[in-house]
């Protein structure tokens, strides 16, 4: 079962679970929550993606991600897409 490594990243359950209620992004936190409930055994994936009505493929993604890049790769950025401002549509 594919797990977090917290202490390839010198972090323990409890700084994830504190980045998951600090982060100022709600994508941000919901993947800190998945970390730290599949981190602490209370979850898997499956169960994880089922609960939250996500796709399993992106909760394991976002473990791989974690533990080849660390938890500053989990943080939401925009990704393009169309951004309405003012008004108008941009690309």
């Amino acid at each position: 079962m594919l797990r977090p490594n917290f202490a390839k990243w010198g972090q323990t359950p409890e700084d994830i679970r504190q980045l998951s209620l600090k982060a100022t992004h709600s994508r941000t936190r919901e993947r800190f929550q998945a970390l730290y409930a599949i981190g602490t055994g209370r979850s898997n994936a499956r169960q994880w993606a089922q609960e939250t009505h996500r796709c399993q493929r992106s909760i394991l993604a976002w473990i791989h991600r974690y533990n080849n890049e660390g938890p500053d790769s989990l943080t939401y950025q925009a990704t393009g897409g169309i951004i309405v401002r003012l008004g108008h549509i941009e690309k």
